[in-house]
């Protein structure tokens, strides 16, 4: 069945990859490919998202944020990130410089992204406003996918705890799953996948996704 008029999937967004975003494709793909014990077949970004509908097949969603974790520390060298997570606290600064760095290593990742200032909450119950949210403004991952348990299971939740627990830096993702934007706010700790209802509440893209599960009335593989 085709996608609706109203489907964000109606006008795929066209790419052209420049060299340097070809190296972070491959360097991801192989550091992918390597945790699950496999090798990449398909190069390029397609060969990449389907790397990760790989990480998804057999493993529960746990399983499948805990390879990526893996992933994402294979990245970074742990005395680095035992140094980031312990001489830097969560400081506007800190916050604002990550997504700043986010917004601009990132965008071979996600599509285009803009750094947007954003209310913080804050223990004591005051609101602290800071630029450390990258708008995403179509997520290229969630898009060439359509997979709702790809974005929450390999994107939003291991991003989420990566930042969080080994850098010591709280970030919540936020995805729209109506037209595929998506927040990503540094300094703002996130609501447990189990109790976010825009995760829980979100059905399969039963149009799109090749894996959807069109009588479920939230996508099943939603950890």
């Amino acid at each position: 069945m085709p996608s609706s008029s109203s489907s964000p999937f109606v006008t795929p967004t066209a790419y052209r990859d420049n060299f340097v975003d070809r190296l972070f494709i491959a360097l991801f793909s192989r550091k992918m490919a390597n945790a699950i014990g496999t090798k990449l077949v398909t190069p390029g970004y397609s060969g990449f998202v389907s790397l990760s509908k790989r990480i998804m097949a057999g493993r529960t969603p746990k399983e499948q944020q805990a390879v990526v974790g893996v992933v994402l520390r294979s990245l970074v060298p742990a005395p680095v990130l035992w140094s980031i997570r312990t001489l830097f606290s969560p400081t506007r600064w800190v916050c604002e410089s990550n997504a700043w760095f986010a917004a601009n290593l990132f965008e071979w990742l996600v599509g285009p992204c803009e750094v947007q200032t954003a209310d913080i909450p804050q223990a004591d119950g005051s609101v602290k406003t800071q630029a450390s949210k990258v708008q995403i403004k179509k997520c290229r991952y969630l898009e060439e996918s359509a997979c709702v348990g790809l974005c929450v299971n390999l994107c939003k939740v291991p991003t989420q705890e990566f930042f969080t627990k080994d850098f010591g830096i709280p970030v919540t993702m936020n995805p729209n799953f109506e037209d595929l934007s998506c927040e990503m706010i540094f300094g703002q700790y996130a609501t447990p996948v189990e109790d976010d209802d825009n995760i829980q509440q979100q059905p399969c893209f039963v149009d799109d996704c090749a894996i959807a599960s069109p009588k479920a009335e939230t996508c099943p593989n939603v950890g």
